[in-house]
């Protein structure tokens, strides 16, 4: 039997700061156009809560079928399933769990958010959500692991960015429109920088077991300063945000916390040893966070 801790470890939670901070900015913004509804946030905040404990699992399991940590080199936390404190089909017993909670969580979310809406809504957002599923897992899991050919940032921008915040957004104001959608390109910008250090972190043993990141791709220099773009974009996309709705000087305050990005970049910057990047990715998630929960207290000030 698989002890607490190891679950624990498995499961990575300093990653979950950036699943809430995604379904909070989507329900922040459906606030302050006055359409807010309280269950749909805590149920799209549970939502995305499973989707990423569900990739944090497949990731596990994906990459100790894959043999990706069997070199020993790897400079992050020690995986579960590679060190035996969690066996394969624990983990993949949890992952069923996982998938089977999320699928229920993100029904009762749709029903409770779309229950009198026109039907082609309540279908486009059962199939985001099959889609949500499926890219957790696939990440590292399957014949054809997207992570393994350099496309974990599109899939992670895409569905961990965009579609966790604009679609958190429809589903409290059933309208798309372009409100929600710089700061849903900002906080996916720094969901791929949390990915980016990870990336940077290992790209010594991945490169050794043939999963070829980002990092492995263009080298350590150039994936600092792909880090620098992540981080100034998402920048560039919230005071863009603030220009076009902002009416009041206190609802720009948010962006001061972005100075705690720019002191992250320096120290990254010096980095030398791949192990190191580690604490900066709960370090940056944690940030992201802040960003959100700050960023969502501004624009509600009037």
């Amino acid at each position: 039997m698989a002890s607490f801790k190891s679950w624990i470890s498995a499961l990575r939670p300093r990653t979950l700061f950036l699943a809430v901070a995604t379904a909070l900015c989507g329900s922040g913004i459906a606030y302050r156009c006055g359409k807010f509804n309280a269950l749909v946030c805590i149920l799209t905040i549970l939502t995305a809560t499973v989707l990423q404990l569900l990739s944090n699992m497949a990731n596990d399991l994906g990459d100790y079928r894959h043999g990706t940590d069997i070199t020993g080199k790897r400079a992050g936390p020690r995986r579960t399933v590679q060190s035996g404190a969690i066996t394969p089909k624990q983990m993949k017993n949890a992952i069923i769990i996982a998938i089977a909670a999320a699928a229920i969580v993100g029904i009762f979310l749709i029903y409770t958010a779309l229950q009198f809406a026109s039907w082609k809504y309540i279908l486009v957002f059962l199939a985001l959500g099959a889609a949500c599923i499926v890219a957790a897992i696939k990440y590292t899991m399957g014949k054809n692991p997207y992570g393994y050919k350099g496309l974990g940032d599109i899939f992670s921008f895409a569905f961990f960015g965009l579609a966790s915040v604009t679609g958190t957004y429809f589903l409290h104001t059933h309208a798309m429109d372009f409100t929600p959608w710089l700061p849903a390109v900002g906080l996916g910008l720094l969901t791929v920088a949390v990915l980016n250090l990870n990336n940077m972190r290992d790209m010594e043993n991945d490169k050794n077991s043939g999963k070829i990141t980002i990092p492995v791709r263009i080298g350590l220099k150039n994936a600092k300063r792909y880090h620098v773009f992540l981080t100034f974009g998402a920048l560039a996309c919230f005071a863009a945000y603030s220009m076009m709705y902002a009416s009041r000087w206190y609802q720009y305050l948010y962006l001061l916390c972005f100075l705690i990005f720019i002191k992250l970049l320096a120290d990254i910057f010096r980095i030398t040893e791949n192990r190191l990047f580690d604490p900066y990715l709960k370090y940056t998630s944690m940030s992201t966070f802040v960003i959100s929960v700050c960023f969502t207290v501004c624009i509600n000030l009037e």
